[in-house]
């Protein structure tokens, strides 16, 4: 927290309020937030370090409450600056918004009626958000699908893509939908059904890409020949596999949510939209490529919708979120977007690693420890031994942390006696 502050990433009353034992949300400013609210419930929230992407440093925020993530991604960032770190991209932060047109008996002609006024649509849209028109923000352009649905019924689906800049936007985009949708039943003679945006923020791709050496990924008792082709084919099942797919994405994601916590995002709408995406062509498989270079090298890449805002009600309201950003410090929603995507690839790369070579109880068990001994109410001046205890003897089990805290009190005991 000292070095945080000392290097400017918050400031000393940030540091205040991250640190009180109360948690830095206040039941108070809880119960404005969302309904019925009787408490306020605590998550970790952790530093890694070590992430270069686009050469800029960065401190990721994340709150989690899985042992090894962390650790895995601040392990893989600072392995991954050995060639150079993260070269990240993003599309433009383009959010879709859904007008459905119902029981619509011909809906190739109602679309061509659409298409004719699709300016005029475009600028109503964006007579209803003058401001985010003046961030350099607004509607960019419509599309029209159709759909036939129980019943041999028809729907349309006028499809507005909305930049929302900074904003994460789903207020702004439902605004939108709702405010265009009279002006779409008088052009069409067809009433408006669901007006809404959509979480397949399949417009606001970003992808993250990493280069390993080779000689980066030797480990005790593994060439680095055999780490990277392990990887590699680890990520080619995970391509063929959606049950190793599922896992493997679940992976990413324990990095991108963490993030996206910690910085007062929507993390469901996150996973929602990298799921569909991931099952885009209809198979489910990895968000991932992992792939030798000609030089043997070992490359990897990530590309995934991500949408999410720097700025919104939400997220002034949160004092965590807020800190969260402070330390994130993107100065934009594009920025922060590649910097989550490549905490999710570096994440990947961790669990692959570790899956490929030790296997992934080693790590993760040995970090679970630490929650074990905590569980078992190991007192702080034995509490490094219980750890120790508990590693060793393979049992990370609460039981086994009372039965060493017993052991050795009793053993400290006797020496001083």
């Amino acid at each position: 927290m000292d070095t945080l502050v000392e290097r400017g990433f918050i400031d000393a009353d940030d540091a205040a309020s991250l640190q009180q034992t109360s948690g830095v949300l206040p039941v108070d400013v809880a119960d404005k937030m969302v309904e019925n609210v009787v408490s306020v419930f605590g998550l970790p929230l952790a530093v890694a370090p070590n992430f270069l992407v686009n050469g800029r440093d960065y401190v990721v925020p994340m709150v989690i409450e899985e042992p090894s993530v962390v650790a895995g991604v601040s392990g893989a960032a600072r392995l991954m600056r050995h060639g150079g770190g993260f070269v990240a991209r993003a599309d433009d932060p383009i959010l879709i918004g859904q007008v459905q047109l119902v029981d619509v008996a011909d809906p190739d002609k109602t679309i061509e009626l659409l298409r004719v006024a699709e300016e005029k649509l475009l600028q109503d849209a964006n007579n209803l958000q003058p401001n985010l028109l003046m961030r350099g923000g607004g509607a960019r352009s419509i599309e029209f699908l159709k759909y036939k649905l129980a019943g041999e019924r028809w729907t349309v689906m006028v499809h507005i893509a909305v930049d929302t800049r900074d904003a994460m936007g789903a207020n702004l985009v439902n605004t939108i939908c709702e405010g265009i949708a009279p002006g779409i039943e008088a052009l069409s003679g067809h009433k408006a059904g669901l007006c809404i945006l959509s979480n397949l923020a399949d417009k606001s791709l970003v992808t993250s890409t990493v280069t390993l050496p080779l000689d980066s990924l030797r480990m005790k008792g593994f060439s680095a020949e055999a780490v990277r082709d392990g990887i590699v084919m680890a990520n080619e099942l995970a391509l063929v596999d959606r049950y190793r797919a599922t896992t493997h994405n679940k992976g990413i994601m324990n990095g991108i949510d963490a993030v996206a916590i910690a910085t007062g995002n929507d993390w469901r709408a996150i996973e929602a939209a990298a799921h569909a995406y991931a099952c885009r062509d209809g198979s489910y498989r990895a968000l991932t490529a992992w792939t030798a270079t000609a030089s043997g090298d070992l490359c990897g890449e990530l590309t995934m919708p991500l949408k999410v805002g720097i700025v919104g009600g939400s997220l002034k309201t949160n004092p965590g979120a807020r800190a969260g950003l402070k330390i994130a410090a993107a100065g934009s929603a594009s920025e922060l977007a590649m910097l989550m995507a490549s905490v999710g690839l570096a994440q990947n790369f961790a669990a692959l690693r570790a899956l490929v070579s030790d296997g992934i109880q080693k790590g993760h068990m040995r970090l679970h420890a630490r929650s074990v001994a905590s569980l078992a109410g190991a007192p702080k001046d034995i509490f490094d031994k219980v750890v120790r205890g508990l590693i060793d003897s393979g049992d990370v089990k609460e039981w086994k942390a009372a039965e060493l805290i017993a052991a050795i009190q009793q053993e400290e005991q006797s020496a001083g006696d």
